[in-house]
């Protein structure tokens, strides 16, 4: 499931927000998440979702002035625990940096998760009518995103991890290619394809080492993982302010 919300509701310091709350919100947003995956957000009403978190529809109102609000802020909550693994895994690893591992460990976490995968890719069969509500919404975040991975791959260029025959936009464009690549043919049952997801998500970490490693590369340092986690890390702050003009 996606990351508990509570270090996002915390850190609006609001006083009021009690542990009671908190664990209430959790289930709204827990309920929405798994109606959304199973019926798309066209057949879920707030009383789905309320029935199914066992509460009142008028709780839920408590938090959320309508519907879409509800389910921006389940794919607002469903984008940070990506971004969020990615912080914990490079401060864990520091060879999650790299950009064949770093996809590696996503596409696994995507396929444990859900309710994150289509909020990750935009699934606009599920999403329906949020889907263009969805894309202003986190457009700008995802535009941000695109820009802290430009300045992930400058550091590992500075230090000798990334190869330097292809511009930095190109290397983004491979990254993006081969990632989206995988996720395609996961639609399509292919014989030649390995037979379990770590076996294809270790497929794409040697098409991501073949395309952009140098061969004599170093190991990176726990200071670098660090560096870039941060980068990462200030995404987590931006999901966060976008969460409080949602949530009540």
């Amino acid at each position: 499931m996606t990351e508990n919300a509570n270090p996002v509701i915390k850190s609006t310091g609001e006083p009021d927000a009690s542990t009671e709350s908190l664990e209430r919100l959790d289930r709204v947003l827990d309920a929405a998440g798994e109606l959304l995956v199973r019926w798309g957000y066209r057949r879920v009403t707030i009383e789905d979702v309320a029935d199914r978190a066992g509460i009142g529809k008028g709780t839920v109102y408590l938090h959320f002035p309508n519907k879409e609000a509800l389910f921006l802020t389940v794919l607002l909550r469903g984008y940070r625990s990506v971004v969020g693994g990615i912080v914990s895994r490079m401060r864990a690893d520091p060879r999650e940096v790299l950009p064949g591992r770093m996809t590696r460990s996503l596409f696994l976490a995507l396929l444990a998760d859900p309710v994150a995968r289509p909020i990750y890719f935009g699934d606009t069969e599920l999403l329906g009518r949020l889907a263009k509500e969805a894309a202003n919404t986190l457009g700008p975040l995802r535009q941000r995103g695109t820009e802290l991975n430009h300045a992930h791959f400058q550091l590992l260029r500075e230090a000798g991890l990334l190869r330097t025959d292809r511009t930095l936009a190109e290397q983004h464009y491979l990254l993006q290619a081969v990632g989206a690549g995988f996720w395609f043919l996961e639609s399509f049952e292919l014989p030649s394809a390995p037979a379990g997801p770590a076996a294809r998500a270790e497929l794409q970490e040697y098409a991501l080492v073949a395309a952009l490693e140098p061969a004599d590369r170093p190991e990176p340092t726990p200071e670098l993982a660090e560096a870039v986690a941060r980068l990462y890390e200030s995404q987590l702050d931006a999901i966060d302010e976008e969460w409080r003009r949602r949530v009540r």
